[in-house]
């Protein structure tokens, strides 16, 4: 045992080593053409030993990433039995995660082998190019491997995952999170689509969650509810066990429902086939090299240069928003497909590929860059950056030119700017046109002062049609009830002040 572990250790230095010159990434099956075929393959299959062999231990009948019985028992890291499901046979029933077989978790289990089946197969494929990485950068910063099934629940593993929250990338960081486990987000990058970045700060706020929490159910589940909830969760039922919080109504269903799912997730996911998922096409992991570029390089000139589609450049490089690197910065570390850093050395090393294709906008009414921004959703400093320091209150005479940081052959609606023109849920926008209307009938409602006439709020009802129905002015009746409307809406049993 000692001497497959050292073996095992070698060769996980020979990876380090290694990891300066190419790594890997979620992505298509992108086509390969032209003489640097052959190379790029001999490339591909020479990494794909060493991760086969160097980032977790071969798991048959597992989803890619996942580590074995044999591998946890032989780890000096904590590992849990899966008491309960003995019956199932299953190959792998140890996890460094605590995983339990009950009513809640069996349900999720029956929907992915179920209704649910296109999406966990779906969700697998893709874990063959990303679950190795993820789970390795977990092993590295402390945190169990298992974890990558919490991944899986966020996102599927899909880098640019977007939720109607605005959370964003595999790990579904919300950008307040993101930025303080040190995830740059701004115009042009969003590292919270790194998927070796965003593994590396998800470690660090599961290693703080964990030391708050003190086990993994709690710290899974802050990490969907926030830990203030949790917080509260525990004071307000007297305990720090999941389950019999999760047993209150505190908690939101999608959080009850969250720590379950990642369990059903993991049992499922190490053992494939006693679930019927025998043939699963895991998708080939992508390698890349990496090479150093200045800010301000045009991704899509690079692109022509090496030969390759702007597409697969810009894949390789989830957390670039845009079309370019940033410009306010000096080096830039970009990923280029594999085999090809021997030719970015002999053609483009010294060669300056600064962007020159930005949109010109031609000021027709006179105006400053803080009411162009406003008008094209771009913030006034990226506008000030790229228009040589041009004041954002700096009057523009008519005639103007004032560059725009959308590629000139770009629509500005094209999906590069999608985060820029994202329209609101319609909840939210509910939401919205509520609060200004309950802050306008504060302002202009009159105040129902020591009222004599109340009604019962009945099934159907709404402010409008109680305020049809009793002829009082909707803003009188918003105003005068303020702190049982303030909510959002009136449920039936709730008591209104009519006259």
């Amino acid at each position: 045992m000692m001497s497959r572990l050292l073996n095992l250790s070698l060769v996980l230095i020979t990876l380090s080593a290694c990891a300066h010159k190419s790594g890997s990434i979620d992505g298509a099956k992108l086509s390969e053409n032209g003489d640097r075929q052959g190379d790029r393959q001999t490339n591909r299959e020479k990494n794909s030993h060493l991760i086969t062999q160097g980032y977790v231990p071969d798991c048959q009948g597992c989803i890619k990433g996942s580590s074995t019985d044999e591998y946890l028992k032989s780890n000096d890291k904590r590992h849990y039995f899966l008491y309960g499901a003995e019956q199932l046979n299953l190959k792998n029933m140890y996890f460094d995660i605590p995983v339990v077989y009950n009513d809640s978790v069996k349900k999720w289990m029956n929907y992915f082998t179920g209704r649910g089946r296109p999406f966990f197969i779906k969700y697998s494929q893709r874990a063959g190019m990303y679950a190795p990485i993820l789970s390795k950068i977990l092993s590295e910063e402390g945190m169990p491997r298992d974890l990558i099934y919490l991944a899986m629940a966020e996102s599927g593993f899909h880098n640019k995952a977007k939720s109607w929250a605005k959370a964003v990338g595999p790990w579904q960081f919300m950008p307040y999170t993101g930025k303080k486990f040190g995830l740059n987000i701004d115009f042009y990058v969003d590292e919270r689509r790194d998927p070796f970045k965003a593994t590396k700060a998800a470690s660090a706020y599961l290693k703080q969650l964990y030391g708050m929490f003190g086990n993994w159910e709690l710290a899974m589940a802050s990490y969907n509810a926030g830990e203030g909830k949790m917080k509260r969760a525990i004071q307000k039922y007297g305990t720090n066990n999941f389950w019999e919080i999760r047993n209150g109504r505190y908690l939101k269903p999608e959080t009850k429902n969250y720590v379950p799912k990642i369990m059903a997730l993991a049992i499922l996911g190490k053992n494939l086939e006693a679930f019927g998922f025998n043939d699963i096409d895991f998708n080939e992991h992508l390698d890349f090299d990496e090479v150093e570029v200045k800010g301000d390089q045009d991704l899509y000139q690079i692109a022509q240069t090496l030969g390759v589609e702007f597409d697969e450049l810009h894949y390789l490089n989830p957390e670039l928003k845009r079309w370019q690197t940033p410009p306010y910065i000096t080096s830039y570390k970009l990923r280029i497909p594999p085999g090809m850093k021997s030719e970015w050395d002999n053609c483009c090393v010294a060669r300056d590929f600064t962007s020159k294709d930005y949109k010109h906008y031609v000021v027709h009414k006179g105006g400053n860059l803080r009411s162009i921004s406003s008008a094209h959703k771009v913030p006034v400093d990226v506008l000030t950056q790229i228009n040589g320091g041009i004041r954002p209150e700096q009057q523009l005479g008519k005639r103007s030119t004032v560059f725009l940081p959308f590629h000139n052959s770009h629509n500005n609606r094209e999906d590069m700017y999608a985060d820029l023109y994202d329209r609101p849920r319609k909840a939210t926008l509910r939401r919205n046109h509520f609060r200004s209307q309950l802050a306008r009938a504060m302002a202009r409602g009159q105040l129902i002062r020591n009222p004599r006439t109340f009604y019962t709020v009945q099934r159907g009802d709404s402010l409008w049609s109680i305020s049809r129905k009793f002829n009082i002015p909707l803003e009188t009746l918003m105003r005068s009830n303020y702190t049982t409307v303030r909510k959002g809406a009136v449920l039936p049993g709730d008591k209104l002040a009519i006259r």
